[in-house]
């Protein structure tokens, strides 16, 4: 097939200024100018995980929230400052840890290679290295390298592009979308959540107050309403969390889509991905382990190249928390 040549003039031009969907990412990036860099991340990762097991789903976490806020350029990372509020302390992220590991490996890495590797590659290495620790360190998916590290962090734009636990189908796919993932994206992602808890005033209102008038979620499975309620003990519970997958909160596997088939999806985005025939559709084929590994691997491939910066657009931070003086 013929390529229009002023489209793709057009196209590297608008790479080249900054912001690509991936097309400037490629494997191994560092292998010439850091070449233990990815070892590097694994070996420490490695070290972390054994003694904190929430970790896994903290980094797969931090690293979604970094790449629906101003694309994949570490700008979670960054620190408020005197004159701004940065990402990090918006609501949504106030939860978020796992920052000192990310800073532990930067340090490590400009040590032994300085102003090389950038913090958005670090963290979107860390998070699937993290979640590979269980499965022997055999890495769960490829991530390619290249990023470059964004400046700007506003804690204003994390509410408007973080799908909120309470969002309803429409909702949802109109916030992946806005992000060039498909439907499909957005339930395999979604799997992330077999790992990792959710606080109790982010679903509460599904067993106490659900339309205003002291109901309970009617699609809510009752048993494990009755569960949930002997966790989260009023709707005022700000601080104590439960494991979204019941069954192995910290085993990254297709359990949660099992659950969920069950009316057992703790959040009201998770029942929501049973909306329609198509989603449930997804759903019941990602039951199957080997199903949704597969899957989940092309669509963090597909997250982790969104809005990336390349070429001259940003900067390699010295230090992830604050941008290069």
């Amino acid at each position: 097939m013929k390529i229009n040549s002023p489209l793709l003039a057009c196209l590297a031009v608008f790479c080249f200024l900054g912001v690509c969907q991936g097309g400037s990412l490629r494997e191994q990036f560092y292998r010439k100018s850091c070449s233990q860099a990815e070892q590097i991340v694994k070996t420490t990762i490695q070290q972390h995980v054994s003694s904190r097991p929430e970790l896994p789903a903290k980094l797969l976490r931090m690293h979604f929230h970094d790449c629906f806020v101003r694309g994949c350029d570490g700008s979670v990372l960054l620190n408020s400052t005197a004159g701004n509020t940065a990402e990090k302390d918006a609501i949504p992220n106030l939860s978020l840890s796992g920052f000192d590991v990310i800073d532990e490996i930067k340090e490590a890495l400009e040590a032994k290679c300085p102003k090389i590797v950038s913090c958005a590659d670090i963290l979107a290495l860390a998070a699937r290295d993290a979640v590979s620790v269980q499965f022997n360190n055999e890495p769960k998916w490829e991530v390619l390298t290249g990023r470059r590290d964004g400046t700007v962090s506003k804690s204003s734009e994390v509410l408007t592009n973080i799908p909120a636990p309470f969002f309803t189908f429409t909702q949802l796919k109109q916030s992946f979308e806005s992000k060039k993932l498909t439907l499909h994206d957005m339930v395999v992602l979604s799997g992330g959540h077999t790992i990792g808890v959710g606080h109790c005033n982010l679903f509460s209102n599904r067993l106490y107050n659900f339309t205003g008038k002291g109901d309970q979620d009617p699609s809510l499975n009752p048993t494990y309403a009755e569960f949930l309620k002997t966790k989260c003990k009023s709707l005022s519970d700000t601080t104590t969390t439960v494991d979204m997958d019941p069954n192995s909160g910290t085993t990254f596997d297709s359990n949660y889509y099992s659950i969920l088939l069950q009316n057992k999806g703790m959040f009201q985005s998770d029942a929501a991905l049973l909306a329609t025939k198509q989603s449930k559709k997804i759903v019941n084929e990602l039951v199957g382990q080997n199903k949704f590994f597969t899957e989940f691997g092309q669509s963090m491939k597909r997250m982790g190249a969104i809005e990336v910066l390349s070429g001259t657009a940003g900067e390699i931070r010295r230090k992830c928390s604050v941008v290069n003086s």
